[in-house]
């Protein structure tokens, strides 16, 4: 992937999106550790910063809302936006297939329509239907997001749900037992997995993946600027990876991609 041309296939991570109590703060960590660009926006908008990498969409980060009386603050987490071409019919089809939404569907101006969700596993997402913005302009290249994955309690379930609602397909994915693919029209799109080693309490979630030159460097840098390292560099079959928070709590994995040797 590089950038992104036209509108994605229903299912399609197109945008990801993080909020945390400190706006300010995540922006400059993310310019540090990314080089990414972006500014608190005007107060019609929320405050809300689209971050770019060379002049190119790459990610939104916002300040949390307040909590409603009596409700605890929401998590600081990195939510994934999965494409679909009616976000109204798609709300409906979480609830039918045994889904929760989370955040009803609702207009961004003119750049498109949107809820959030979780699947029966409680696997939190974003729904993304496309006027104006399309979503990041650029991935699978350095500093930009390369890989998404659904890390779950039950793969089977998360299959069936994923199906239904924006017809996302799973296969066993060569060389990496019990990790399954998903593909959203007829391209491999992210992977889904239920695994060994989760921090304990742990609950079903999206990971985002971030593509980097040098993971090991990445960490470091990642540390200095108040980071923290939840998994150190470690070889696997897609290549190089860590997994990390950033200052604040938020959870995504660095890798170095290499081309995957089943054998």
């Amino acid at each position: 992937m590089s950038e992104a041309a036209g509108s994605p296939a229903p299912g399609t991570p197109c945008w990801i999106e993080l909020m945390v109590p400190d706006q300010r703060a995540a922006l400059d960590f993310y310019r540090e550790l990314f080089g990414w660009e972006g500014e608190i926006g005007p107060a019609e908008t929320g405050g809300y910063a689209i971050c770019t990498l060379d002049g190119r969409p790459v990610a939104g980060i916002m300040a949390t809302l307040p909590p409603e009386s009596g409700k605890p603050a929401p998590p600081n987490v990195w939510t994934v936006y999965l494409a679909t071409g009616d976000v109204d019919g798609t709300e409906k089809a979480v609830t039918t297939a045994g889904g929760t939404v989370l955040l009803p569907a609702m207009d961004v101006r003119g750049l498109g329509r949107m809820a959030v969700a979780a699947d029966p596993q409680g696997a939190a997402f974003g729904l993304w239907q496309a006027r104006d913005f399309t979503g990041f302009r650029i991935s699978g290249e350095a500093d930009s997001v390369v890989w998404v994955e659904l890390n779950t309690s039950d793969v089977a379930a998360a299959s069936d749900f994923y199906r239904a609602v924006l017809s996302i397909e799973t296969a066993p994915m060569p060389g990496a037992e019990g990790y399954h693919s998903l593909n959203a029209g007829g391209e491999t799109v992210g992977g889904m997995g239920t695994p060994d080693d989760a921090l304990p309490g742990m609950p079903p979630h999206w990971l985002v993946y971030f593509a980097v030159d040098d993971p090991d460097a990445k960490v470091e840098r990642l540390t200095r600027a108040g980071g923290h390292v939840l998994q150190p560099p470690f070889d696997m079959i897609a290549g190089r990876m860590a997994v990390v928070q950033d200052p604040q709590g938020a959870m995504f994995a660095l890798l170095k991609p290499e081309p995957m040797n089943p054998t």
